[in-house]
């Protein structure tokens, strides 16, 4: 189901045409609102009259998160306070929050957005959506909920935890589409087996999940635990909040709607614009929004780009699942490890639940990685032997896959802790031992 096939389906020079025009006012925004800006175009000795076409943008200067926080809280605004109608934030674990502000187009923008993201999995006035993403200064609740009721779908706007009420409300509401975290879609899975209830009773189609990285084995056993096919949503809330990408039936990487956030892949390192299909840090501008418009961010998300029309029709380009962050990499006595691999390897054993935490050290100068592994309730034995064995497996599987060793410690199920929100999957001690 296309919900903007003008758009959706649009030749590439026709969005370009687009592009370019949209490209050009945004940048007069900025230049004359922001000092922020002006002052970044000022020592590149940039000229906003030289500033002709969209295939310029490649010579332009990045924006970082900390740029934010350094223009901490309205500074990159480019409209008066009275224009801002929604205020969200980030939780500032890391430093000060990152503040982004809406307009009412804004917010009209980002509901259409979330409708065409929610069209991509079918899901539209028949359907009732559980949105169990949490609602507050976090964007993932609202935004998946206004683009819902674009769609003309009742919206149950449980926010996140409070699992029973989940499932009782997916039972007597009929709850066709649910929207959260994937791990938490996983507990979700886990808890409808242990209280017993029917997955006939549930009527569930569709799961729209996003807001940390997941891989496609972890996708399989949700889409098995809940008996639905589960779409992979993106976004960040310096861009908008989700709805940026998201996958169409065919699940062969996530639309980008380039009419609003054009996006580039560049080496982490040399900053360079790599051409599509090579993997790097994925950067984005936004050509419409009004509040906060960016030049060139840095997600620091790792993916590649595809250009090539996509089996449902659609010619917007298309990025591939995150395959985890350029600043979450661990190096792992030289070696660099993403969750994401670890995951991989776990889950395609049987006996591995979708839970597992890594932890680092450093033991006499050298780095140390264990991984906590939850195993499947199924699985979970009192017979030493069988657990050794298992142990010895999963350790030879992660020293194959990635060339580092680690110490895998075999847990009993639901033994590791459950989010309401992003998993926490890494514990890095070396950064506590050297503050």
């Amino acid at each position: 189901m296309i919900w903007n096939e003008f758009i959706e389906t649009a030749d590439k020079e026709r969005l370009k045409e687009i592009q370019n025009e949209r490209f050009i006012k945004m940048i007069e925004r900025i230049y004359y609102n922001v000092p922020f800006y002006r002052r970044k175009f000022n020592e590149a000795g940039i000229e906003l009259c030289d500033i002709k076409s969209i295939d310029q943008l490649k010579d332009l200067p990045f924006t970082e998160k900390t740029d934010l926080r350094d223009n901490y809280p309205f500074g990159l605004f480019t409209v008066p306070q009275n224009q801002i109608i929604r205020l969200h934030a980030s939780s500032g674990t890391t430093g000060k929050p990152t503040v982004v502000g809406y307009t009412r187009s804004d917010l009209h923008l980002w509901s259409e957005v979330v409708a065409r993201s929610l069209s991509m999995a079918n899901i539209g006035q028949d359907d009732v959506i559980q949105v169990a993403y949490g609602y507050g200064l976090f964007t993932g609740g609202l935004g998946v909920h206004y683009g819902a009721e674009k769609v003309g779908a009742s919206v149950i706007p449980i926010s996140g935890g409070n699992t029973k009420k989940q499932l009782q409300l997916m039972v007597d509401f009929g709850s066709t589409a649910i929207a959260c975290t994937p791990s938490y879609a996983a507990h979700l899975g886990e808890s409808l087996i242990s209280a017993g209830i029917d997955r006939k009773n549930i009527k569930l189609k569709a799961g729209i999940f996003g807001a940390e990285p997941w891989t496609n084995e972890l996708r399989k056993q949700v889409e098995n635990l809940l008996s639905i096919k589960a779409y992979d949503i993106y976004g960040l809330s310096e861009i908008i909040g989700p709805g940026v990408s998201m996958e169409c039936e065919s699940q062969n990487g996530m639309h980008i709607y380039e009419d609003h956030f054009i996006p580039e892949i560049i080496d982490p390192d040399t900053l360079e614009v790599l051409p599509y299909g090579e993997l790097g840090e994925l950067v984005f501008t936004t050509i419409t929004k009004e509040a906060m418009p960016l030049l060139r961010y840095r997600t620091h998300d790792l993916t590649r780009l595809h250009l090539e029309k996509c089996d449902c029709g659609r010619t917007l380009v298309r990025m591939d699942k995150c395959v985890g962050r350029s600043d979450d990499m661990l190096i792992i006595r030289g070696v660099n490890v993403f969750p994401s691999q670890i995951e991989a390897v776990l889950l395609e054993m049987s006996e591995a639940s979708p839970h597992y935490q890594l932890v680092v050290n450093r033991e006499n100068n050298l780095d140390t990685l264990e991984v906590n592994v939850e195993l499947d309730d199924h699985f979970w034995s009192d017979e030493i032997r069988t657990l050794e064995n298992l142990k010895k497996r999963i350790e030879h599987n992660i020293a194959s896959t990635l060339g580092v060793s680690a110490k895998v410690n075999l847990v009993e199920p639901f033994s590791i802790a459950r989010s309401e929100g992003k998993a926490q999957r890494v514990i890095d001690n070396r950064k506590k031992n050297q503050s």
